[in-house]
């Protein structure tokens, strides 16, 4: 059985009326779930991350600096608030992915999503940005690394935004790959296909930056000609996903066109490698997805492919044509994707077309 961690809880944080990462993220989910569940799922209760789990990536000192805003009004950067709440919120958020992980580790479910708030990627060690606090998929992944015994974690970000922080977190280590699509130029403004990791963990950060535009076939051919051949080499024994539903058609920060029968392709795509290295261990966390009804119905899919019979070809069901939904991936993919190609097969063989 699937497994979700989803809480009214991390409602709580909130960055104003008008802001794009509201509380109505987890309203909509939570209601979808309440009341037309596409899945049987095992709900899994969200605990708060310690300071000791957050120490594994955050400075004591910054980690302090966010407690210390608990009760107030502290604005961290041009769009991120720290309100009287975002303390225990975030603590919620990162420690509810960690008990997503280790209810995967114990067998108590098949594979999981964390449908948390804030988000995380943007985080970084002493800094938090992005709308994120506490990067809650490079606590995990730490968490996975030095309590549970994993030697070999994947990071893959499908989110619109490069995830600056967790790029940094594992910049210079070769026990966690980080992989990322995001669209360019856009905020943060990293993410470049020239960063490819320092020293041992030269060849395990992979940028893909996309410009805009780019539908359901785009993502499943980098995906599937891109990335399955460089995990099927570097076999992860977990796969941890920030799965940023802001790719979606429509959302208001973005410029890409996934369809939400697209969020699930790509997670069957990545279930199927899991399957292969990593037990079929899978995890995803919520990052961004600003468009409410895309948000809901992508998140629907992803639940539907997690609970899904078997694995299927990712893309077998694609109409041909073009669109959204087209089968072959656009030319522009082609081209945007020639430098990320001749970079990483300076570390991974990765078949050529």
């Amino acid at each position: 059985m699937t497994g979700v961690v989803i809480d009214r809880h991390f409602m709580d944080h909130d960055m104003g009326p008008f802001h794009v990462e509201s509380p109505a993220r987890i309203e909509i989910l939570a209601r979808m779930l309440e009341e037309d569940p596409p899945i049987p799922y095992r709900l899994i209760p969200p605990r708060p991350a310690t300071v000791a789990e957050l120490a594994g990536v955050h400075e004591p000192a910054y980690v302090d600096f966010v407690r210390s805003t608990a009760g107030q009004t502290v604005p961290m950067d041009m769009d991120t608030v720290a309100g009287p709440k975002t303390w225990d919120t975030a603590l919620l958020a990162a420690g509810g992915f960690i008990e997503a992980v280790d209810r995967v580790m114990d067998g108590s479910v098949s594979n999981a999503v964390a449908l948390v708030r804030p988000p995380g990627h943007h985080a970084e060690a002493s800094r938090a940005m992005g709308f994120c606090f506490f990067n809650n998929v490079a606590i995990a992944a730490e968490h996975l690394i030095r309590g549970r015994g994993i030697r070999r974690v994947l990071i893959v970000d499908w989110d619109l935004h490069h995830g600056n922080g967790t790029e940094q977190a594992f910049y210079g280590r070769r026990d966690v790959m980080y992989f990322s699509t995001h669209q360019t130029p856009l905020y943060p403004g990293t993410g470049a296909v020239r960063f490819f990791g320092h020293g041992e963990g030269f060849g395990y950060n992979l940028n893909v930056p996309l410009l805009a535009g780019k539908g359901d076939a785009d993502y499943l051919h980098i995906f599937e000609n891109v990335l399955a051949p460089i995990a099927a080499r570097f076999e992860p024994e977990f796969i941890l996903v920030s799965a940023g539903f802001d790719i979606a058609a429509g959302d208001p920060l973005g410029g890409m066109a996934v369809t939400p029968a697209g969020f699930g392709r790509l997670t069957g795509s990545l279930r199927a490698m899991a399957e292969r290295t990593a037990a079929g261990r899978l995890a995803l966390v919520l990052e961004g997805g600003y468009d409410l009804v895309s948000l809901r119905d992508g998140v629907r899919e992803v639940l539907a492919a997690l609970a899904r019979k078997g694995v299927a070809s990712a893309g077998e069901d694609l109409p041909t044509g073009g669109g959204p939904g087209a089968k072959s991936p656009s030319e522009a993919l082609r081209v945007e994707l020639r430098e990320a190609l001749a970079t990483f097969r300076r570390k991974w063989d990765i078949p050529a077309g």
